[in-house]
Formats: C-alpha cells, sequence, structure tokens
C-alpha cells in the first residue's frame, strides 16, 4: 500500500507541477489521475469480452486455448 501512495503522490506531483493548465483543472487533473489506467483495462477487457460473441472465431479459439492450458496443467 505505501507504493501505491508513492506512486499516487508522484503523479499528482507531476500533475500539478508540470500540467499547463488553470491552477483549478491542475488540481483536479493531478486528483483523478489515476482513474485513466483503470478506465483503459476495463475499455480492453469489454472489447475482449465482446469480441468472444461477436466474432465467433476469436471465441473459439479463445476456448479451445483456454482447455488446452488447463488440458496441460492438470495431466501434465
Amino acid at each position: 500500500m505505501t507504493l501505491a501512495w508513492i506512486v499516487y503522490v508522484a503523479g499528482v506531483t507531476v500533475g500539478l507541477w508540470r500540467t499547463d493548465a488553470p491552477w483549478p483543472m491542475r488540481v483536479v487533473l493531478a486528483a483523478l489521475w489515476p482513474i485513466g489506467p483503470a478506465a483503459f483495462v476495463v475499455t480492453v477487457s469489454l472489447l475482449l469480452a465482446v469480441s468472444l460473441f461477436v466474432f465467433p472465431i476469436v471465441g473459439a479459439l479463445a476456448a479451445a486455448g483456454l482447455l488446452g492450458w488447463l488440458w496441460l496443467s492438470l495431466y501434465s
């Protein structure tokens, strides 16, 4: 948890120091900067999940890969 605080404080410091926006916007940006990576992870996860249904070959390949990985991990 200490590392997370160090990273957060470093991001806030950089956001306040290096951003060329008015001060109220700098404060908002510095406070909310961790939402960006979380939004990226959520977006990519949703796109991958939807692609399993929209493109059936992707779903079939993912299922085959998962089953193959389970087979190898259980029986080898």
